[in-house]
C-alpha cells in the first residue's frame, strides 16, 4: 500500500439496521473449527479479539449450525440448536463488545455440504436430489496423505440425500428462527442468513440445485421463497434488537445453469422487502475442486465488487462486499458507491492489527496475505486453518512479543524472507541485529518469485518496511564467511541461506543452455554468478541491471511479454511449485514449454485449490505436461526423457531445472565452535518455500 494512504471512508462510522459499527471493515465468516462439539471455547475467542482489537468494526462469525448437528459441516463449528450453546455466544460477544466491535453470528444450514450428516448416516437436506457428481478429477494432483484426510472427515461415507418436504421447509424456517433468539439471548448484535455457497437456502435459490415444480421451485420468486420466509420468521423472533444480515452470491460460476447476477439482484429486492437491514454479496465457484479461485475465496483481487455494485443500484439498505478486498480497493468501492462496507477475511488473519494500522497513517505496516490458501485448504479436512505469512493465526497468544531481558548481537546471514522474518522478531524483542547478503538486494527467492506470483513482492515490501522501521543493520553485497561473521562478534547466528539447487545428473546436464533456479535468477535480474550464461545473454541481462529494468519485479513482467531473451522451445524438469509457475511465465510470453515431471503430483506443496488452479492455467496457456517421467539425456536441441514404456524428446533451446533443490547449511556446520549460538531457518533446515521460511524463523526468533 501507499505510504501515507488516508481511508476517510473505510474508517468513517456505518450503521446496519439498529446497530452502528465504528468502521466500515468487516470480518467475514471463516471457519477456524477451534470449537468442542459445536461449543464456543477460548480458543475461537481469542481468534475473533485479536481481530476487534485491532478495530475491526464488525465481527462476523464462522459458519454456526442453525440445527447442530444436523446440517453442519463440522462438530468443530459453532452450534446455535441447543440452549447449551449460549454461555458460549455470551463469552464471545462479551469479550468483542470490550474491544470495542459489534458481533454478528452467521446462521447456516450446509445442505448438500453437510458432511456430518453423512458421518452420522443422515441423509443431506437439498431442494432437489443433485443429477450427477462433480468433478473431481483436480484431487489427480492431491498426495496419498492429502486424499487420506480428506477421506477420513466423512469417514469413507458415501453422500446420501432427502429433498425437503414441506414440513421439512416449516422446520427449517422455525429452527432459523429459533437459532436467532439464541443469538439475541447471548447478547450479539446482529445474525447473517446464509443464502449462498451451496448452502441449503441458496441450494433453494440457485436453479442447478433446484428442479422443485411446486412453490419454491421454478421462477425466481418461489425459489428465493424459502429465504424470504425465514428472513421473515428471524426479524419477527428478534424485532428490533438484531441487524438481519443476508449473504447471498452475485454470480455463480462453473455451470450455465448457476445463479446468475440478474438473479441475485432481484432476489436482493425481495430480501429487502422481507426485512433484512444489509446484502452481503460473495461469489461461489459450483465445484471447488475445478474452481475453487473463483469463489468463494477468489484469486482476482475485488473480485466480486462490481457484483455488489449492481445489487447496491437495486437496494436502499447497506451493501458489504468481499473477495480479496484490499484496504485501498475497499476504500474506493466505497468512495465509489459500490458498497457500504468491506469485508477482509484472509487480509485480516494476516493481519488483525489492520484497521488501527490504517487508523494510525500507516498502512504500509499492514502484513499483506500472499494468497497462496494455506489457510483454506485445512479446512478441506476439519483442520483449524494455518496462515503462511502469520504463524499467531489460531495462536493468538504468541503476541505481543516478550521483550528479551539479555539482548544479543545477532547476526542473520541471508536476506530473503526466512532472514528478514527472523531479523524483524528479533529486533521487535530487543536484540541488535545484522543482516548480511551476498546479492545486491533484499530479497532472495522471495524476489525472484515474485515475478510469478507477484502477492510475494507485496510480502518483500512488508519486511523491509518492518526492518527499516526496527534498525535492522543490512549489509548486501557483503559475503558471510567464517572470518567475517567472527569479526561481527555475533552473540547468535542465523543461518537463512535458502537451499541448494543442484543440476540434473544425466548427460548433458552442464550444457550452458541448462539452467538451474540460481543461473536463471542471475539471467533475469543480471546480478549474482553469471559464470554460467551465455555471452549474449549476460550482456543482455547487465544492459537489463545498467537501464534499471532488473531492479522491478513489475518491469520484467512487462517488459519479458515482449522481449525475452530466450529460445521459443524450452523443457523445465520438475513440476513442483517452482517448476510449475515458471512454466506457466514462459508460455503466457509465447514460448513453447514441456513440463517434465517424475511423480504424480504437479504444484507441491502449493496449497491445493492453488495447486488445482494453477495445473488447469498452465494447461490453458499451452504447457506440454508430462507426468511420470524421467529425464535420460540433455543435447544441444532437445530434451529426452522415459514416459511409461515410450522414449520421447522435446525441442529444447533452453532447459530450466526446477528439481533437485535440498535443505543445506555449509555455513552453520563451519561456525560450530566458533560463534556461542548457530541457528538454521527456512529452505537451509527444510524446503518448504515461504511458509516455511516465515514459520521456523518466527519458532527460532522468539528463543533466541
Amino acid at each position: 500500500m501507499i505510504r501515507n494512504q488516508t481511508f476517510p471512508h473505510l474508517l468513517a462510522p456505518g450503521t446496519i439496521g439498529p446497530i452502528t459499527v465504528p468502521n466500515r471493515v468487516v470480518l467475514p465468516a471463516m471457519d477456524m473449527n477451534l470449537c468442542e462439539d459445536g461449543e464456543i471455547e477460548k480458543g475461537d475467542i481469542d481468534h475473533f479479539v485479536a481481530r476487534a482489537a485491532g478495530g475491526t468494526g464488525l465481527i462476523i462469525t464462522g459458519a454456526c449450525a442453525v440445527a447442530y448437528p444436523a446440517g453442519s459441516a463440522s462438530t468443530k463449528e459453532p452450534g446455535l440448536s441447543e440452549d447449551r450453546f449460549i454461555p458460549g455466544l455470551t463469552a464471545l460477544a462479551d469479550a468483542i463488545h470490550a474491544a470495542g466491535s459489534k458481533l454478528c453470528v452467521q446462521m447456516t444450514h450446509h445442505g448438500r455440504i453437510a458432511r456430518i450428516d453423512t458421518v452420522q448416516d443422515r441423509p443431506m437436506l437439498v431442494p432437489s436430489t443433485p443429477s450427477a457428481p462433480r468433478d473431481r478429477s483436480a484431487l489427480a494432483d492431491n498426495t496419498p496423505e492429502e486424499l487420506k484426510k480428506m477421506g477420513a472427515v466423512t469417514a469413507g461415507k458415501q453422500d446420501t440425500y432427502h429433498e425437503a418436504t414441506q414440513d421439512d421447509i416449516d422446520w427449517l424456517v422455525r429452527t432459523f428462527a429459533e437459532a436467532a433468539g439464541r443469538v439475541k439471548a447471548a447478547g450479539a448484535d446482529a445474525v447473517e442468513i446464509h443464502c449462498a455457497h451451496g448452502y441449503v437456502l441458496g441450494g433453494f435459490l440457485s436453479r442447478a440445485d433446484n428442479k422443485r415444480t411446486d412453490n419454491y421451485g421454478g421462477s425466481l420468486e418461489n425459489r428465493a421463497r424459502l429465504a424470504v420466509e425465514v428472513i421473515r420468521a428471524v426479524k419477527a423472533e428478534v424485532g428490533d434488537s438484531l441487524a438481519v444480515l443476508l449473504r447471498v452470491a452475485g454470480r455463480e460460476f462453473g455451470e450455465d445453469d448457476g445463479l446468475t447476477t440478474d438473479e441475485a439482484v432481484a432476489a436482493s429486492k425481495l430480501f429487502e422487502a422481507a426485512g433484512a437491514d444489509a446484502i452481503h454479496v460473495t461469489g461461489w465457484a459450483r465445484n471447488s475442486f475445478s474452481n475453487f479461485t473463483d469463489g468463494p475465496l477468489p484469486d482476482k483481487v475485488g473480485a466480486y465488487i462490481e457484483l455488489a455494485g449492481e445489487v447496491k443500484k437495486a437496494v436502499s439498505i447497506p451493501v458489504i462486499t468481499v473477495g480479496r478486498v484490499l484496504p485501498e480497493v475497499g476504500e474506493k468501492a466505497i468512495a465509489e458507491g459500490k458498497a457500504d462496507f468491506a469485508a477482509m477475511g484472509r487480509q485480516l488473519l494476516a493481519d488483525p492489527q489492520l484497521v488501527n494500522k490504517l487508523k494510525a497513517g500507516t498502512p504500509e505496516r499492514v502484513r499483506p496475505c500472499i494468497n497462496c490458501y494455506v489457510c483454506v485448504q485445512e479446512n478441506f479436512w476439519d483442520g483449524t486453518p494455518l496462515c503462511a505469512v502469520n504463524p499467531a493465526l489460531g495462536n493468538e497468544m504468541l503476541i505481543p512479543f516478550v521483550r528479551t531481558a539479555a539482548p544479543k548481537h545477532v547476526v542473520v546471514v541471508g536476506a530473503g524472507p526466512g532472514g528478514l522474518e527472523t531479523a524483524r522478531v528479533a529486533a521487535e524483542r530487543g536484540h541488535r541485529v545484522t543482516v548480511v547478503d551476498k546479492a545486491d538486494r533484499l530479497g532472495g527467492t522471495l524476489w525472484f518469485s515474485s515475478l510469478t506470483t507477484p502477492d510475494n513482492g507485496r510480502l518483500l515490501d512488508w519486511l523491509k518496511v518492518e526492518t527499516s522501521r526496527l534498525g535492522v543493520d543490512i549489509r548486501l553485497n557483503t559475503e558471510a564467511t567464517v572470518a567475517s561473521i567472527k569479526a561481527l562478534g555475533a552473540d547468535v547466528v542465523v543461518v537463512a541461506t535458502g537451499a541448494v539447487r543442484d543440476r540434473p545428473s544425466v548427460p548433458g546436464g552442464d550444457l550452458p543452455h541448462v539452467y538451474t533456479g540460481d543461473t536463471l535468477r542471475a539471467l533475469m535480474t543480471g546480478a549474482g554468478d553469471t559464470s554460467q550464461v551465455p555471452p549474449f545473454l549476460r550482456t543482455m541481462a547487465k544492459l537489463g541491471k545498467l537501464s534499471g529494468i532488473t531492479k522491478s519485479p513489475a518491469a520484467i513482467r512487462a517488459v519479458t511479454r515482449k522481449f525475452l531473451p530466450m529460445g521459443k522451445d524450452v523443457v523445465v524438469i520438475g513440476g513442483s511449485l517452482v517448476g510449475l509457475e515458471l512454466a506457466e511465465f514462459l508460455a503466457e510470453r509465447g514460448r513453447n514449454v514441456t513440463l517434465i515431471e517424475e511423480g504424480q503430483q504437479l504444484g507441491i506443496p502449493m496449497a491445493m485449490p492453488r495447486r488445482w488452479t494453477a495445473v488447469r492455467h498452465a494447461k490453458h496457456v499451452g504447457v506440454n505436461i508430462h507426468r511420470n517421467s524421467t529425464v535420460q539425456r540433455i543435447t544441444k536441441e532437445h530434451v529426452e526423457f522415459r514416459s511409461g514404456d515410450k522414449t520421447l524428446t522435446a525441442p529444447a533451446d533452453m532447459v530450466v531445472v526446477a528439481s533437485g533443490v535440498s535443505a543445506q547449511a555449509p555455513l552453520a556446520d563451519a561456525l560450530a565452535g566458533v560463534v556461542p549460538d548457530v541457528r538454521i531457518v527456512g529452505d537451509a533446515v527444510e524446503v518448504d518455500y515461504i511458509e516455511g521460511a516465515m514459520h521456523t524463523a518466527w519458532k527460532v526468533a522468539t528463543t533466541l
